[in-house]
């Protein structure tokens, strides 16, 4: 599985860091935190399968994500960091444990390795019902999907992946496959290993998807792990604060 990737900065002393994007995201999304970060190492961006430009495949399961990651982190020389957001931060924990000698420092920014009961389903079949042929912009599209998402952040978010200049117009999300998919999206396998390298479970002190219950399943697959959270912000921490989100990249990686 070849990925998308998108190159920010030269190779300096530092590691590469290798940024992996969440559920319904893209390289694209993270470009401004990824080029801040390029002004002292070499950072890679991906599109993870199903997303943005990268290839579309039958599966979605952490393992499949970590394998494709870990042939990226290969074809780099390994060492490298890993940054992952909430789906992208299961990604990164999944190639930790799996392959710790490709990673060097980590950051989860996010998300716990634990599966969770919420469905992101309702999204898809919003999604899916938006005529993207009947559309001739973004605001177009943005007024069509209302009726069914009411908050204008998780819409615009979403129209970021909308192609409206393809022939046909297209989703860059494979989102038959993502629906398909959601169970192992939202749930966690078990992964047998575990990862003794740095790693931050960095989180959005309004969010609930780091609670204080995940530190046992935390503790035992990464028994290093250090936790901290950022003020007043909620799962989407890296949009919602990029500033200290960024400068907590800085002290963590570098």
């Amino acid at each position: 599985m070849q990925l998308n990737m998108v190159r920010y900065g030269s190779p300096s002393g530092l590691p590469k860091l290798l940024i992996v994007h969440g559920l319904f995201g893209s390289a694209r999304n993270w470009g401004a935190i990824a080029k801040r970060m390029s002004d002292s190492r070499e950072v890679i961006a991906v599109d993870l399968r199903n997303h943005g430009e990268s290839p579309w495949a039958p599966t979605h399961s952490y393992a499949d994500l970590a394998g494709d990651l870990a042939e990226i982190a290969n074809a780099e020389g390994g060492g490298l960091d890993v940054l992952g957001h909430s789906m992208g931060g299961k990604a990164a924990m999944m190639l930790a444990l799996s392959a710790p000698e490709l990673v060097g420092r980590l950051l989860v920014a996010d998300i716990a390795p634990v599966a969770y009961a919420h469905s992101q389903t309702p999204l898809i079949d919003a999604m899916r019902s938006l005529d993207i042929t009947a559309v001739k912009t973004r605001g177009e599209a943005d007024a069509a999907l209302s009726a069914k998402i009411e908050t204008p952040g998780v819409r615009a978010f979403l129209l970021q992946s909308l192609d409206l200049r393809a022939d046909p117009p297209r989703w860059r999300l494979n989102l038959d496959v993502l629906a398909q998919e959601m169970g192992a999206i939202t749930g966690w396998p078990d992964p047998v290993g575990r990862y003794d390298g740095a790693t931050l479970f960095l989180s959005g002190a309004l969010s609930d998807y780091v609670l204080p219950e995940h530190r046992v399943p935390i503790k035992a697959l990464f028994p290093n792990a250090k936790f901290s959270k950022i003020p007043n912000v909620g799962h989407w921490l890296h949009a919602e604060a990029p500033r200290p989100f960024e400068e907590t990249l800085r002290v963590w990686f570098n």
